[in-house]
């Protein structure tokens, strides 16, 4: 007769509301022990924020959050404290799951990336919120809002002949999650999508595929181009000087994947001098968007401070995701969205 496994320690470490921890106990009452102490972790300064201001507690609070990570086996986010101790605070820990998606950086940074920690992140829960953005910001220079926000300031009354989105071209770097919602919404309303990722058929909405050694040739011919993909050293100044520059003067850069993967310097002087109509912009080089960058001040750029992401569906949905790889970490089957070392994301 064999005797039952004692129940996995299971450390939330960012927070949720009450409700989600409880659905977290809940799905597995019989294996799994959840500690949730939200008065330790940081505050939150908006729903579904994982990455709120430290709060002061106490030398006794202190201590305890520090058992908590040695008793842990699986913890739903990074150790908030002192994330770059976290495989010595923690030596029981066997899967953490992140409540970000391009955390390839922040696993370098932190010293995790060369361990044998599974690392699951939260690729897919964020698509149609940023799918939603960018067709935003597509129709938002298509029908011409910065434009007519400055005839309303003036109070004129000025009738003119405008443009349709249908019929336009749209190059999405990144066929993930997001890229292929981008791609199923855009097809939709008329949008012809070229799909760039290294390998794999096109997927529903897409109309032709190219790997990166395609991307100069579709260039002089796109209207909009999305850039969705992470930061690897594959990636890094993909929108280089020399590339931005076969872009036409009606294009429209998007970029909800991460700053690193545009030249912003030369993107913003290409702004500034009208060889490309506008950008719409949640990721940039250097975040917060500093208060000296000229981004701030251009008619034609749609500034979100890195948060198209974040709605309030968020949580539910991340933790759907725990949940699921929950179930397949206690019965060893292989889980969703672990984080690749090799590739970076």
């Amino acid at each position: 007769m064999t005797t039952p496994r004692e129940r996995v320690d299971v450390l939330i470490a960012s927070w949720l509301d009450q409700r989600h921890a409880d659905r977290i106990a809940a799905a597995e009452p019989d294996r799994v022990n959840v500690m949730y102490e939200p008065d330790i972790l940081p505050t939150t300064r908006y729903e579904a924020d994982h990455h709120g201001p430290h709060r002061p507690i106490t030398d006794a609070q202190r201590a305890h959050w520090a058992s908590l990570l040695a008793r842990a086996e699986i913890s739903f986010d990074f150790d908030w404290e002192k994330p770059k101790e976290m495989l010595q605070r923690a030596p029981n820990l066997r899967w953490v799951q992140s409540s970000s998606s391009g955390i390839g950086p922040m696993l370098d940074n932190i010293g995790v990336a060369a361990s044998n920690l599974v690392v699951t992140n939260a690729a897919g829960i964020h698509a149609n919120p940023l799918a939603e953005f960018a067709i935003t910001a597509a129709l938002y220079f298509t029908k011409e809002i910065p434009r007519l926000n400055a005839e309303k300031a003036k109070k004129a009354w000025n009738r003119y002949c405008g443009y349709e989105i249908a019929g336009t071209r749209m190059i999405v770097v990144g066929l993930g999650g997001v890229g292929r919602r981008v791609a199923e919404i855009a097809s939709a309303m008329g949008i012809e999508v070229v799909g760039l990722r290294r390998s794999g058929d096109a997927p529903p909405g897409v109309t032709r595929m190219i790997d990166s050694d395609g991307l100069d040739a579709e260039l002089p011919n796109a209207d909009f181009v999305v850039m969705i993909a992470p930061d690897t050293p594959l990636t890094r100044n993909m929108l280089d000087r020399r590339r931005l520059a076969l872009l036409p003067p009606r294009a429209v850069i998007v970029n909800i994947g991460r700053g690193s993967t545009i030249d912003e310097t030369a993107m913003t002087e290409m702004l500034a001098d009208g060889r490309l109509r506008g950008a719409g912009l949640d990721v940039f080089a250097k975040e917060p968007l500093p208060e000296t960058s000229p981004l701030w001040d251009l008619p034609n750029v749609l500034i979100v401070p890195h948060s198209a992401s974040t709605v309030h569906q968020e949580n539910d949905r991340l933790v759907d995701l725990f949940i699921e790889n929950l179930h397949r970490y206690l019965d060893k089957r292989p889980m969703v969205n672990v984080f690749d070392r090799e590739r970076k994301y």
